[in-house]
């Protein structure tokens, strides 16, 4: 273990109020990250990054096969990436997942939730059901990573199980959160998903490896409309059962 990962366990252990602190700030970022949907032209360095990718490699996985592999890109590496996805885009090419990300057929509760989503945003952005045009340039903006100036692109081996699928989404995860302890926001994009070949195309990936998704990671803007969207979470109750207690 990392002398980081040790003092910090010692600073846990050393009594009840440092622990209720901890928590209070644990608890404050995870429930301040969002999806960043607009971010400002403010470079964040390779040692930033590099920094959250350390803190996240603490995820849990198991018998710690440590699944993810990690791409990053910016600057004329990024460009040349969106540059070639919204292209794909706005081919009349058909492009489609590697893997089913959502249903095939859509039911209560979950498609009432994603429609409040779509809804809250489009609404946010004055954008009109109907208006097929805006709604497309505004999903077109994923390939941009949204002006992130950092773009993550995650892969895995094609060969892992669902228990690796499992160990990625809490590496994710600590990728989101360690990003907003330091002042910096997130997006994590299934979008990307249908362009995988052209991603493994572009970042030159092995035949091996299979896109499982991107993320945009920079400064949100404080001023665009699309990042006051605040989505619903159900309640403790919603979705818990408790069994065994008095």
């Amino acid at each position: 273990m990392d002398n980081d990962a040790v003092n910090f366990r010692q600073f846990l252990e050393s009594g009840p109020d440092t622990e209720l602190r901890t928590a209070e700030i644990v608890e404050g970022v995870i429930q301040s990250r969002c999806s960043i949907r607009a971010f400002v032209d403010r470079p964040v360095s390779r040692d930033e990054i590099a920094a959250i990718l350390n803190a996240a490699r603490f995820a849990p996985s198991g018998t710690n096969t440590q699944p993810w592999k990690v791409y990053v890109v910016t600057g004329a590496s990024k460009n040349d990436l969106c540059w070639r996805v919204l292209k794909a885009f706005n081919s009349p090419a058909v492009h489609s997942e590697e893997y089913a990300y959502y249903p095939g057929k859509w039911r209560s509760p979950y498609i009432d939730r994603r429609r409040r989503v779509g809804y809250a945003l489009y609404s946010l952005l004055g954008i009109d059901k109907r208006d097929t045009v805006r709604r497309r340039a505004q999903e077109s903006r994923n390939f941009l990573f949204f002006d992130a100036p950092v773009g993550l692109i995650f892969t895995i081996d094609r060969d892992l199980g669902h228990g690796s699928w499992l160990d990625y989404g809490m590496f994710l995860q600590n990728i989101m959160l360690s990003a907003r302890a330091r002042g910096l926001d997130t997006c994590p994009q299934a979008a990307f998903n249908r362009y995988h070949r052209v991603i493994a195309d572009t970042l030159g990936l092995p035949d091996e490896e299979m896109v499982l998704c991107a993320m945009a990671v920079g400064y949100r803007d404080p001023e665009a409309a699309e990042n006051r969207l605040l989505t619903e979470r159900c309640g403790v109750e919603e979705f818990s059962t408790f069994l065994g207690f008095e």
